[in-house]
């Protein structure tokens, strides 16, 4: 069956023909509350350990319980807006925390000033609506036309919430034992510290590799709700550099000292080899794997152009679309798109001139297109935008080198193209994800893309005021506040510019995702695999392989197995709003200077992280081949 078909039979939840509140002023001011929230939460577990959070499920969670609970109203639609424009503080925190610390550590070292809060907000926000603007023309292309194609794992995860949240019952009840088993489980984890939420292991007989897993119940679900076929792909990736690269490259390099590094290489451990040399491998895969992406989805690309440019005019009597096939006008998508380049070039404070809008305008469409993709394929939670914004500043530092904008001026500029390319891939891939829910859900894309645009200008004038309070408090690149990425940033922009960066691992990378093409295996989920820590690709793989296992078990008849399937989706769902919403709290408590950590009393170790975490394996076996309710 084809996708046109799919797409012929597939029925939201909510009809097209049926009109419910959506975009109303109680979803505005609710959602960009949780737009600056979850913005500001994001930022600082960004800095602090590297990583954010998805938002879409937590605001979805939280938005059924005020409108629901508290305010007695019935409306899906509402509740999507929601966390259509909470999500959005999310993702734009992630793009400018992963590069923006760079200038305040360059300030700190006497090399330039800190930005001002103005050309912070006005960097998010332009870099935002820029992620809206890129993303418009694709939804048809990405959300429509590929549906039963590309899962949108979170975006799945969060129509499933809302749907059990509307119908109640059993479906409602699966979703919410998910959400506080693993709320309880991520508070044990990483609020009490009872056992490490990261379990790690060196290979003794295998100098060089290593093994472990972020024992966390998101994951799992995550590498349920995409299956093993995905899953696999990136421990394949994780495989090839943990137990092939690093070992050879530790067996090879005796005691030479190779760049980026200055230690030798038989004094590295597991985690030096990965970071200065394995990591710039993989972003080479990834960027690669980005561009082949592209010129694969162009004939769809310029399919849908053409179809937004035909109902612009309206003409051969398609006047008039359903309600759930509404986008904005490409007048208004047009306007966003000028008004946010002119800001971006054309005001005095913001150090981008016209070659700097080029590359925006080049690359920016370039990776909303790879991360709506991508995200569609692993995840938002596995999306890595910096890898994406590495892949920008080398090409722009080396463009903007050769045109005579060096030294400080240069730096910051390269920043400041990687900070808006950065925003752009996050806020795409996030909001492709929102797409997809109110695609399952029935609600109006035109609404919803208004809503991300709430969500922009709320999170984009609150991220300024908290890296400006962050960087007070503790100052970007200190132990409290390492910025990983933005260090890697960094670093990048200083080797270009200083010609000393490690180019023959990135082209390694480069024809790495050539050979992985040639051998036609899908790219991206194994050059993310390459790129990320192998510690994330193994809990995935657990969950995948647990749904494979359900897949396979033999069932009374298909209703069943979609029964089960089914529920374990929805518990799935549970799982990763009950961690994302406890780290937001977690993060919440770090920043007013509540530690509960009793690690220092009460430490279960490594092995305690594997049984909790083989405990949630079996929670989720509990809830779909053990339930009597499903499996009847």
């Amino acid at each position: 069956m084809d996708n046109n078909s799919k797409q012929a039979e597939f029925k939201p939840y909510i009809p097209a023909d049926k009109v419910m509140p959506e975009f109303t002023a109680t979803a505005i001011i609710l959602g960009a509350i949780l737009a600056v929230v979850f913005g500001a939460a994001n930022a600082y577990l960004g800095l602090r350990v590297g990583m954010t959070v998805s938002a879409s499920i937590p605001a979805a969670v939280i938005s059924m319980g005020i409108i629901r609970v508290i305010m007695r109203k019935e409306s899906i639609l509402e509740n999507n807006m929601v966390q259509t424009i909470g999500s959005a503080g999310e993702s734009l925190a992630a793009g400018a925390i992963f590069t923006l610390p760079a200038i305040f550590m360059w300030a700190d070292e006497g090399i330039g000033a800190n930005p001002s809060y103005m050309v912070i907000a006005m960097v998010a926000v332009c870099g935002g609506l820029l992620g809206i603007v890129f993303m418009i023309p694709l939804r048809k292309a990405l959300i429509v036309k590929e549906h039963g194609t590309l899962p949108y794992p979170e975006g799945t995860a969060c129509a499933e919430v809302l749907i059990a949240g509307e119908e109640g019952g059993t479906k409602a009840g699966t979703v919410f034992a998910g959400l506080g088993i693993a709320a309880l489980y991520k508070f044990i984890a990483d609020g009490l510290k009872l056992f490490p939420s990261e379990v790690d292991y060196e290979v003794p007989a295998l100098p060089g590799a290593g093994i472990g897993m972020d024992v966390l119940p998101a994951l799992a679900g995550v590498g349920y709700i995409c299956g093993a076929k995905i899953s696999s792909y990136m421990m394949a990736g994780g495989v090839m550099a943990w137990f092939v690269m690093m070992p050879a490259i530790k067996l090879l390099g005796g005691d030479a000292i190779i760049f980026p590094s200055d230690t030798p290489i038989s004094e590295m451990g597991v985690w030096d080899i990965w970071s200065n040399y394995v990591r710039y491998i993989g972003a080479g895969a990834v960027a690669t794997g980005g561009i082949i992406s592209l010129i694969k989805s162009l004939p769809l690309i310029v399919k849908t152009f053409s179809e937004s440019i035909k109902s612009l005019g309206g003409g051969n009597g398609d006047i008039t679309l359903d309600r759930t096939s509404q986008d904005l006008p490409l007048s208004v998508v047009a306007v966003l798109l000028v008004i946010a380049l002119a800001v971006l070039v054309g005001v005095p404070s913001i150090p981008l001139n016209l070659l700097s809008g080029i590359i925006v305008l080049i690359f920016g469409f370039f990776f909303a297109t790879v991360s709506s993709r991508m995200v569609g394929l692993v995840g938002s939670s596995n999306n890595p935008v910096s890898g994406m914004a590495i892949a920008t500043l080398l090409i722009a530092t080396i463009l903007l080198k050769s045109s005579g904008l060096n030294g400080p001026e240069g730096m910051v500029a390269a920043i400041m193209i990687g900070t808006v390319i950065c925003i752009i891939a996050a806020m795409a891939g996030d909001m492709s994800q929102d797409l997809k829910t109110g695609y399952l859900v029935g609600a109006t894309p035109k609404k919803q893309q208004y809503g991300e645009i709430v969500g922009v200008i709320s999170s984009g004038l609150a991220i300024a005021g908290v890296l400006y309070l962050l960087n007070s408090a503790w100052g970007y690149g200190s132990k409290e506040l390492p910025a990983p990425q933005a260090t890697l940033m960094k670093l990048v922009i200083e080797g270009v510019m200083g010609s000393n960066l490690p180019w023959g691992l990135v082209f390694t990378g480069v024809f790495i995702a050539v050979v992985i093409e040639i051998l036609q295996i899908p790219v991206l989920p194994v050059a993310i695999g390459l790129y990320l820590p192998i510690h994330l690709s193994t809990p995935l793989m657990a969950g995948g392989l647990l749904k494979l296992y359900i897949e396979k078990k033999k069932f009374k008849n298909e209703q069943t197995r979609e029964n089960v399937i089914t529920s374990g989706i929805l518990y799935s769902s549970g799982l990763i709003a009950g961690e994302g919403l406890v780290g937001i709290i977690l993060a919440v408590f770090a920043v007013i200077g509540l530690d509960p950590d009793i690690s220092g009393k009460i430490n279960l170790g490594n092995i305690g992280g594997l049984v909790f975490f083989a405990g949630i394996l079996a929670t989720m076996l509990l809830y779909t081949v053990w339930n009597k309710k499903v499996n009847k």
